[in-house]
């Protein structure tokens, strides 16, 4: 086997509007696994040694961009961007939303096509979606979905 199919699998986080930050570190801090907190800019650090920061330029996709050319098969990506999703799914990365539902190759065209539609109403009514409150009750789905799933990648 080689050295990729033996080390550990990072977590990637794609932060910009990013409300699991802080669950994702936990998650990564309980297993002690690497956490890339990927954004355009204006996130605080983190002070923990396991989180890495990387600043990409502000151009739309740069952070998705960035995520789909580091991250590889086995590890972990954070996101809400479906076409990012997507993407690390064809890599063989378990991708998963802030809401706690876990992409894969059943649901991904499905999320894929309810994009386009909503792009395409939203072109059509001028209308601009509007997202749902985060609730305590998200979090707690989340933080318990992200640690099922990274327990799930280290059995292997």
């Amino acid at each position: 086997m080689n050295e990729m199919q033996h080390s550990k699998p990072r977590l990637f986080v794609d932060a910009d509007a990013c409300p699991v930050k802080a669950e994702c570190e936990r998650v990564a801090e309980r297993h002690r696994l690497e956490m890339i907190v990927v954004s355009n800019g204006g996130i605080r650090p983190s002070r923990n040694p396991l989180v890495r920061n990387v600043i990409v330029p502000p151009e739309p996709d740069a952070a998705d961009d960035w995520i789909a050319e580091n991250a590889r098969s086995g590890d972990v990506i954070v996101t809400n961007d479906i076409p990012l999703a997507s993407r690390g799914l064809a890599i063989g990365a378990r991708v998963i939303r802030a809401n706690g539902q876990e992409f894969s190759n059943a649901n991904i065209g499905n999320a894929l096509a309810g994009r386009e539609m909503a792009a395409h109403m939203r072109e059509v009514t001028g209308e601009q979606g509007r997202n749902a409150g985060f609730t305590p009750k998200d979090r707690s789905r989340f933080l318990s979905a992200l640690e099922v799933m990274v327990q799930a990648v280290l059995r292997g």
